[in-house]
């Protein structure tokens, strides 16, 4: 088995459940914030089959897609100062995947 940790917009978290669901998966989920801009997001924990692991990865990526955000004075959400008008990349998914030696539900 395999733990997917999916760190996915808020935006796109009901989509990315929904889709997780209807394909007969599940996830346990909770509320963060974070990236350069300090964006609400959710991250989604996933245990899943090897033999099913690249379906659930494209079930993710079809739900979320990254575009640029442009920063004023205005939006200081960091600890460090941004130049006028910076820009960030905001979006997508953050997935990080692996290995379980053990998955049990008491």
């Amino acid at each position: 088995m395999k733990m997917v940790m999916a760190v996915v917009p808020k935006d796109a978290a009901e989509d990315v459940l929904h889709a997780l669901i209807s394909a007969g998966h599940t996830a346990t989920f909770s509320s963060s914030r974070g990236g350069v801009l300090r964006q609400a997001q959710v991250r989604m924990m996933i245990a899943v089959k090897e033999e099913e692991l690249s379906k659930v990865l494209g079930l993710i990526r079809a739900s979320c897609h990254t575009k640029v955000k442009v920063a004023s004075d205005e939006s200081k959400t960091s600890f460090f100062p941004k130049a006028q008008g910076s820009e960030a990349e905001v979006g997508g998914a953050a997935i990080a995947v692996w290995e379980l030696d053990s998955f049990e539900i008491y």
